[in-house]
């Protein structure tokens, strides 16, 4: 795939691309004084969305929430991610009952020739109960977010507090449920689509 873009993600991409086109011939259409050629593309436009929109919604909603296992990547776009440990950090930097766990994730590079980062990237936790936990700044040492060589690998161990009854825990990498990502079939982050998560073994 281009860039390492999926096939989600290329058709959106293009789907865009030929948008704008329309939006132009629209445009032209108007300024020339030709309304109903004008209202014409714009019905074409809005179903072409109506049908896109419908294909998400169905490949979202019957998709089954997937599970990835420790050691296994995760890539976006050039940038792969798989957790390699997880651990209980010491109590002292828990208050309340608080557990402190720490992930230790992999980053590497699939790009040959640049280096990448990935600035939108992020991590939580969630339990069995729904629960969710964002990270704890400042403790996790190199950033989800740092550059990484051409194929090259660097570590990042974000770090969360969670109670002691969460139970079940698991750790999602999201970029968020905004756009373009809520409009990509079949991503991780696309409108209601199950959350692809990473067991973790404490």
């Amino acid at each position: 795939m281009m860039m390492g873009m999926s096939w989600g993600e290329l058709f959106l991409l293009a789907l865009a691309a030929w948008t704008a086109v329309g939006a132009l011939g629209v445009t032209v259409s108007l300024a020339r004084g030709e309304r109903t050629q004008a209202k014409r593309h714009m019905g074409w436009i809005a179903a072409v969305w109506l049908l896109y929109l419908a294909m998400l919604l169905t490949v979202s909603l019957t998709a089954r929430p997937r599970e990835v296992a420790d050691g296994k990547d995760q890539c976006f776009h050039e940038i792969c991610l798989a957790v390699v440990k997880t651990d209980v950090m010491p109590g002292y930097l828990a208050q309340n009952g608080e557990r402190v766990v720490r992930a230790t994730v992999r980053m590497t590079n699939r790009s040959a020739v640049r280096a990448r980062r990935d600035t939108g990237l992020r991590a939580y936790l969630i339990d069995a109960q729904g629960r969710s936990w964002h990270e704890v700044p400042g403790l996790e040492g190199v950033r989800l977010t740092a550059t990484v060589a051409p194929r090259g690998s660097v570590m990042s161990q974000p770090v969360f507090k969670v109670p002691q009854d969460a139970t079940g825990l698991g750790l999602v990498f999201t970029h968020g449920r905004g756009l373009p990502g809520a409009l990509v079939i079949g991503g991780p982050d696309s409108l209601l689509h199950p959350l692809v998560i990473v067991p973790l073994r404490l």
